[in-house]
Order: structure tokens, then sequence, then C-alpha cells
């Protein structure tokens, strides 16, 4: 990402994940969320992966979008597939061996050359070009909670440098079905056929539902 800011600036680094600039004069100013126009930002991610135990399941692939509070200000991040070996993915359960296969995701994992380590890269540098601060953004999605743990175990620098609450759009639709079942039945039908991204975009659409028709 280039920024054309002012010829006066000399040099910039990363302090404390935002980037911060130095003029001629010696003074620093750094480019934040905020200033970027994500104010109260929401990190959206969403892993496919080869299973739901954490003890032997690996990560397929992983998808990132930045919002701001409001849901507005939508920038699309890394949307990437991991390599796992032959072994991981002819092991899968019998469910995620016929989805991601019918997605052609499976056969797109043994093609790609994408490590774990290098996807967590891409994605902090994605947070960190937007301006997004250590402990400042929240992680957002459906059941993200099992995202956020296999983050945790496989992309620790990841779940370390998010929020550490999250905004569970599956929360908000069970308490809509308890409260308001007339009006859950109107939310927007899923399209993302279980892929990272177009996940992120159903949970996204999702709570933009309840938002406008519910949280008035």
């Amino acid at each position: 990402m280039i920024f054309l800011i002012s010829k006066r600036i000399l040099n910039f680094s990363w302090i404390t994940g935002a980037k911060c600039f130095k003029t001629v004069s010696g003074n620093f100013f750094t480019i934040t969320a905020d200033k970027m126009g994500f104010k109260h930002p929401l990190v959206w991610i969403d892993l496919e992966m080869t299973g739901l135990d954490l003890e032997k399941d690996k990560i397929l692939e992983i998808a990132c979008l930045l919002t701001d509070g409001e849901l507005n200000n939508v920038k699309e991040g890394p949307e990437l597939i991991i390599h796992q070996t032959d072994e991981i993915l002819d092991n899968m359960n019998e469910w995620c061996t016929n989805q991601h296969g019918k997605t052609g995701l499976t056969e797109s994992c043994r093609k790609s050359r994408v490590t774990e380590a290098e996807a967590e890269k891409r994605v902090m540098e994605f947070l960190i070009e937007n301006g997004i601060q250590p402990g400042q953004a929240h992680l957002a999605g459906n059941s993200v909670y099992v995202d956020r743990q296999f983050l945790s175990k496989f992309m620790p620098e990841i779940d370390k440098y998010l929020h550490y609450r999250i905004v569970d759009v599956s929360s908000v639709k069970e308490l809509c079905k308890y409260w308001y079942p007339e009006k859950r039945l109107n939310t927007p039908a899923k399209e993302g056929n279980h892929r990272a991204m177009g996940d992120i975009y159903n949970s996204l659409h999702e709570l933009k539902y309840y938002k406008h028709n519910i949280f008035m």
C-alpha cells in the first residue's frame, strides 16, 4: 500500500501496529484505523478446516475483511488457500471430504504453496497497513469462537493482536430466534458455499439485517 502524504517524509516504521511517519522536522504522525475510516473496527475472519477437532485438524483456507463498527467501509483482505499434505487431506471426515471436494478446495490445497506461517504474515500485514492496532479490533463472524481456537493454535500472532472479546453473529441469531421469531424468518439467504470469503459476506449481511431490522 502506498501513501502519498508529503515529500517531507523521511521514513516510516512500525510502532505498536500503526504506520508511523517521521517528517523532516522530527515530528511523528501515525496512520491509525480511525484515520483509515475504520472507527470501532471489526476484523472478519473465516477459516475452512479439515474438521473441528483442534487436536488433529488443520486450516485449509483463511479470508479476512475489515469493516467499521457500523458495518460499513468494507475492505477485503487476503483470501488464502493453505497447503496441506495428502495424508491430512485424505483423512478428513465425510462431510469435509464431500464439501471441500465439491468446491475444489481440497485439490487447491494440494497445489498451494502457501504455508500457515505465510498466511498469518499476510493477514497481519493487512491489519497493520490499515491502522489496526494491538488489542483494538474485535474478531467477528458466525460461530467465530471456533475460528479463534484454530487461530490461537496455528496463527497465534493474529489471535494475540485482536481484542479478547468477539462479535459472534451466531449469538445474535439465537437471541433473535428467542425474542423476535417472526423477524428472523426474513434473514438473508446464505450463498457462501462454505468458502471463507463467501462465509464472511454471509455473516456480514446477516448482522446488517439484525442491525437494520431489530437494533433500531
